[in-house]
């Protein structure tokens, strides 16, 4: 008999002990009483009504769920390969609780269809060029949706793009080409720059007169090796000139 009351006690005090709840700072503890909603557990040490209360706990910091890579259609027809990250919180625990049986897989379904939408909707180069400008577009569609649910959708990051082998040697190709296409824009350049300075260098020379000086100094480096044979020409002008004495 006392072996039944001691069981009996046990049995009391592990039912009065189950009514005690911890609930953490970053949690919150949404009560149903009889399976209604009765209300919301703060942080702190809490007491709730064994076998009649049920407490279902929630984590109020900031989730982040991985979206696996999705095989998606551009604009322009391209196959792409696009995963991504999620960033979440729940703001009101009884609406993710009550409203929708899962929440994580929630957001993460409706996202990767969000994902789906907004970028087969624009172009490689766009995708490429304004990565961060497409996540915040889907992340508006994501936090909209999802509002109704209590969760605040904070940022979704797209990590990784592939793309297939032939559109990546198709890039690299233009790539290289847009390099010798700037190379040569700045050889041109440069050059254009070098006569410029030199038309300007012949123009002071000539007035100064500082170019027969030159072509002096040109000629006694040429005459130093006997063997070199020097050619002068002379303008045009000056044999007409002789010409015209040798008729006189």
């Amino acid at each position: 008999m006392e072996i039944f009351f001691i069981i009996v006690a046990i049995f009391v005090v592990g039912v009065l002990l189950s009514g005690i709840k911890i609930i953490d700072q970053y949690e919150r503890g949404i009560v149903l009483t009889l399976g209604r909603f009765t209300g919301v557990l703060q942080p702190g040490l809490k007491i709730v009504i064994p076998i009649i209360q049920r407490t279902i706990r929630v984590d109020m910091r900031i989730n982040t769920l991985d979206i696996p890579q999705q095989e998606v259609i551009t604009r322009d027809n391209v196959p792409v390969g696009i995963n991504a990250v999620v960033y979440f919180q729940v703001e009101k625990p009884e609406d993710a609780i009550l409203k929708i049986q899962d929440f994580q897989y929630a957001v993460m379904q409706y996202a990767q269809t969000a994902l789906r939408d907004v970028v087969g909707g624009v172009e490689l180069d766009s995708l490429l060029a304004e990565r961060d400008k497409i996540a915040e577009q889907i992340q508006t569609i994501v936090d909209k949706e999802t509002d109704q649910w209590g969760i605040n959708v904070q940022s979704i990051k797209m990590q990784d793009i592939s793309l297939p082998a032939d559109m990546k040697r198709v890039m690299a190709k233009q790539a290289e080409a847009e390099r010798e296409r700037r190379a040569t824009i700045i050889r041109a350049q440069g050059e254009l720059s070098a006569s410029e300075n030199l038309k300007k260098a012949m123009e002071n020379m000539s007035k100064s007169g500082a170019i027969s000086l030159r072509t002096l100094q040109t000629i006694e480096s040429t005459t130093t090796n006997p063997s070199s044979t020097v050619i002068f020409t002379l303008p045009t002008e000056i044999l007409a000139g002789f010409k015209d004495l040798l008729k006189k």
